[in-house]
């Protein structure tokens, strides 16, 4: 069963929710069921979703997220560029088109923080638990399988979280460059003043081309991680 038709809030052709404002509703959503703690997975428990479910449910969309993330990194790149690449033209147009990429990278931004901040959380609960459950066993084998199963499984969790944390944490010095340059040309929108920011562009560049390397690392990370789950199911 799947979580993620918690956030579905419309579907094409009914209600007109930009893309911004339904991930918006998925971070705070996210953050709200998150904070239930307990009871919130005990009424899943109660519908036969456990929290291994949830946590590779959860792990499932943090991967997508950040997929969505790296195409809204790269097209916030791409507008950036396009301010230099062709004189003349409409400033005002092409400074609202990257005024707009910035914002969609900002929220893509948030919802993958709070994807991961959701992953750790049924993450470490689910450890908790079965970590005390080994207690339970009175079959000294099975316990053993079980404990070495626990830390297989925690030892690829914290490589993946590791690599989702790193990609997440590259995020920011990005989007303050980006951040940085929006806010100048935003009074400052003339061919001068877009001439004075083109030497930037290579770096803004460099940096997206690492923060998209780390986000794939810790897309593979997650997909590692979701076919280990899948075969000691």
């Amino acid at each position: 069963m799947s979580i993620t038709a918690i956030y579905q809030t419309s579907q094409p052709g009914n209600f007109p929710i930009s893309k911004a404002c339904r991930l918006g509703m998925c971070v705070m959503l996210t953050l709200m069921l998150a904070g239930c703690g307990q009871a919130y997975y005990g009424a899943w428990e109660a519908l036969g979703v456990h929290k291994r479910d949830i946590m590779v449910d959860r792990v499932q969309d943090a991967r997508d997220d950040q997929e969505q993330a790296k195409e809204q990194f790269a097209s916030a790149l791409e507008q950036f560029s396009a301010m230099f690449e062709v004189e003349g033209g409409d400033l005002e147009a092409k400074y609202k088109t990257l005024k707009s990429a910035l914002d969609g990278s900002e929220v893509q931004a948030a919802a993958v923080t709070s994807r991961i901040d959701s992953v750790q959380s049924v993450s470490e609960a689910l450890f908790s638990e079965w970590e005390a459950e080994l207690e339970q066993y009175t079959n000294a084998a099975l316990r053993t399988a079980s404990e070495k199963q626990l830390r297989q499984t925690r030892k690829k969790y914290d490589q993946m979280i590791a690599a989702m944390r790193n990609a997440e944490s590259k995020m920011q010095p990005v989007l303050e460059a980006f951040r940085d340059q929006v806010l100048f040309l935003k009074h400052n929108l003339n061919a001068r003043a877009i001439a004075s920011i083109q030497g930037t562009a290579g770096e803004l560049e460099t940096d997206v081309a690492k923060l998209i390397e780390e986000m794939q690392v810790s897309i593979d990370e997650a997909d590692a991680f979701i076919e280990q789950m899948g075969q000691t199911e």
